[in-house]
């Protein structure tokens, strides 16, 4: 039976809503004020909540906004009730995680259509996006990760994480200029965890948040050290999830990231992919616009793997595109792929963006990379990614690339 969470401070309208759901065979919680309604989100997890955007104290954005930093609600689909008046707000709600809205007054089918829509769609969502989730289809090892996933979270043991540093370099100088940030997970229980495993349930758990912001401020923390001996010429790229990036105080904890740790905004680089802008490509511009006016660089990531954003990539506020390994893997051979990489760099450079080859292997691929004026490479051919110490070294001895 599906459990539904109604907030709302009218007790006439609560109860209206709670006969009406109960008649159709949902388990319901009524709460008078948006205090109780956060205590019983968090408490019962419910499958969806109901709120009622006007309440004195807390009120519909506020609860949204606490249960959007909680990893065990952070998912949950949610419903604004507003009311006529206050139409003109709905824009704030849903900027700031809201999956709907329904004005007030409304009818029995427009309630139970906009509740077993929004439904539906996290159901279809958790399948497509992670269908290891549901626990009792889980192989033994994948149980035992998501339990140790949650506890590792909740415990707030990061101990267990630790960032990994893949170079990028300029391919013109051999210089290293950046890298790329890589999470890994030293479980207890089961070993080393590769993102490919963990991530995906992170995000569809809601428990990437804490994750996100761990690595933000690690990532910062490390870059203050590595300046502290001297090193200033190197950017990191940070990869950004897309409820990372739609979280509402996202921009305020950059900024605090980089104030408290007295950095540049220019040496941050977030990685987003095409897929997380296409879902909203205005709120996305509108995010993105903030960080880069606060001098953080941000990056398309795997780029050429979704070429609906090709539409777009004008008005991006972009700085650098990383075409995918897909692309670079046997490109100096492959017709179709030298064809494709060397529009994408083309084009580029025509918006007056920088370029990144992921998964550079062979010399081969480097040499058409500098062939076509690429400007940077990331792959195992110069190394792959290091913990901290191991990278701090490249960058002490001066390492090099030789085209």
């Amino acid at each position: 039976m599906r459990k539904i969470l109604i907030i709302e401070d009218e007790e006439s309208v609560r109860e209206n809503i709670l006969d009406l759901l109960e008649a159709e065979d949902f388990e319901t919680l009524g709460a008078a004020n948006g205090k109780i309604g956060v205590h019983l989100a968090i408490s019962e997890v419910p499958d969806l909540i109901l709120c009622d955007m006007m309440m004195p104290e807390l009120d519909g954005c506020g609860v949204l906004t606490v249960l959007r930093q909680d990893p065990m609600t952070a998912t949950i689909p949610f419903i604004f009730l507003t009311a006529k008046s206050a139409k003109s707000d709905f824009r704030r709600g849903m900027d700031l995680g809201a999956d709907d809205y329904i004005t007030k007054p409304f009818t029995r089918a427009e309630l139970l259509s906009a509740i077993m829509n929004r439904l539906e769609k996290h159901a279809t969502l958790k399948r497509y996006f992670s269908p290891q989730t549901a626990i009792h289809n889980l192989s033994p090892k994948m149980q035992l990760l998501q339990i140790s996933l949650h506890r590792a979270i909740k415990q707030q043991k990061f101990q267990e994480f630790e960032i990994y540093y893949q170079p990028i370099v300029d391919i013109a100088s051999g210089k290293i200029v950046a890298a790329e940030s890589l999470l890994r997970w030293q479980s207890p229980e089961l070993g080393i965890i590769y993102p490919t495993e963990f991530i995906p349930l992170a995000e569809s758990t809601g428990l990437i948040i804490p994750i996100g912001k761990w690595v933000l401020k690690r990532v910062c923390e490390q870059l203050k050290s590595w300046r502290n001996l001297g090193i200033f010429s190197l950017n990191i790229a940070v990869n950004l999830s897309v409820i990372e990036f739609n979280q509402q105080d996202f921009i305020q904890e950059i900024i605090n990231f980089i104030e408290t740790n007295e950095l540049q905004a220019e040496c941050l680089e977030l990685e987003i992919t095409e897929s997380m802008i296409l879902q909203d490509v205005n709120s996305a511009v509108v995010t993105m616009n903030k960080l880069r006016t606060l001098g953080v660089k941000i990056a398309i990531d795997d780029f050429g793997t979704g070429y609906s954003s090709l539409i777009y990539l004008k008005s991006l506020p972009i700085n650098t595109l990383k075409i995918d390994r897909y692309f670079i893997h046997n490109v100096a051979t492959d017709p179709q792929k030298s064809a494709i990489t060397k529009a994408l760099i083309q084009m580029a450079h025509n918006l007056n963006l920088n370029v990144v080859a992921e998964g550079v292997e062979t010399e081969a691929e480097l040499a058409f990379l500098h062939q076509h004026n690429c400007n940077f490479m990331q792959g195992f051919l110069f190394s792959r990614p290091l913990p901290a110490v191991e990278f701090e070294n490249l960058l002490l001895t001066n390492k090099c690339l030789y085209v």
